[in-house]
């Protein structure tokens, strides 16, 4: 695997940073994972608004980071057997001697690398997962895309130990996001998802669908839903730059609706095959 670091393009296997990096030390980093479907990355320009948007939330300066994302991108992606898969990029606060305030002077560490995609086929594979409900025990600015991510580890981590691929998180009531998603609920045919603001990370795939949804005619409120709403809801999905769009099909081993994909879902999972499609032969970015 070919990575690049700090402007050196280095076998994987070679590369290392330093045991004082603060991205080791504090989880003081941010980062970005960028699908790429027939070489092209998706939605490259909100990835890297994104990633200047949690670079100046966490106060790194921005402006000190020179990469020509492009270039390293388009290498990357050429990496990819089949051209199918992510992009991970990483930057930290750089190397200096522990201590939590803000080091001067210390340049950042830069990290990207490319990882093909597992292919999955027809809609019931891949894409239908159960999930469990937890309590948001994450901070209170979830909007900035962090390497700091032991809570959301621990919440994943819970799922898996009950047999589920997603918690999805309660706070004061609310159903915000899963531990590692968006996350939709369908009531009446209306879409419910909560606002974007500082308890959820705005998803890229998430603002996707939200563009596919009012394509189709599909009217969304801006509200997440209660846990009794997302309990009775008739589907529930999440989105993630990973899963794309999967329905939730049980919730804490119970079945969602009737226990089967969605007309809801199952339009808007066909627009985004359409759309992935359109990103791969470059008639969309």
């Amino acid at each position: 695997m070919l990575v690049y670091l700090n402007g050196d393009w280095i076998p994987g296997e070679d590369a290392c940073v330093s045991v004082f990096d603060r991205g080791f030390v504090f989880g003081d980093s941010v980062y970005e994972v960028i699908p790429v479907y027939g070489y092209r990355l998706f939605r490259e320009a909100a990835h890297l608004a994104r990633l200047k948007a949690s670079m100046t939330a966490v106060g790194m300066d921005v402006n000190a980071l020179t990469v020509t994302w492009s270039a390293v991108f388009a290498r990357l992606a050429e990496t990819l057997p089949s051209g199918e898969g992510t992009v991970y990029l990483q930057v930290t606060r750089g190397a200096a001697p522990r201590q939590h305030a803000f080091p001067a002077n210390a340049p950042l560490t830069v990290f990207a690398y490319a990882r093909p995609r597992v292919p999955e086929t027809g809609v019931g594979a891949g894409y239908e997962i159960s999930a469990i409900l937890c309590d948001d025990i994450r901070w209170a600015r979830c909007d900035i895309k962090t390497t700091s991510l032991i809570a959301n580890v621990l919440l994943a981590q819970e799922a898996a130990a009950r047999g589920a691929e997603e918690a999805l998180l309660v706070r004061n009531d609310r159903v915000n996001e899963g531990a590692v998603s968006n996350v939709f609920a369908v009531r009446a045919g209306r879409l419910f998802t909560a606002p974007r603001n500082h308890l959820i990370l705005g998803g890229v795939t998430r603002d996707v669908v939200l563009e596919l949804a009012a394509g189709l005619g599909i009217p969304v409120e801006d509200r997440a839903p209660s846990r009794a709403e997302l309990l009775e809801a008739e589907e529930v999905f999440i989105t993630s730059s990973g899963r794309e769009v999967a329905a939730v099909t049980r919730i804490d081993g119970r079945p969602v609706g009737d226990g089967r994909l969605g007309p809801v879902f199952r339009r808007l999972h066909a627009a985004f095959q359409t759309f992935k499609e359109e990103v791969r032969i470059g008639t969309r970015t």
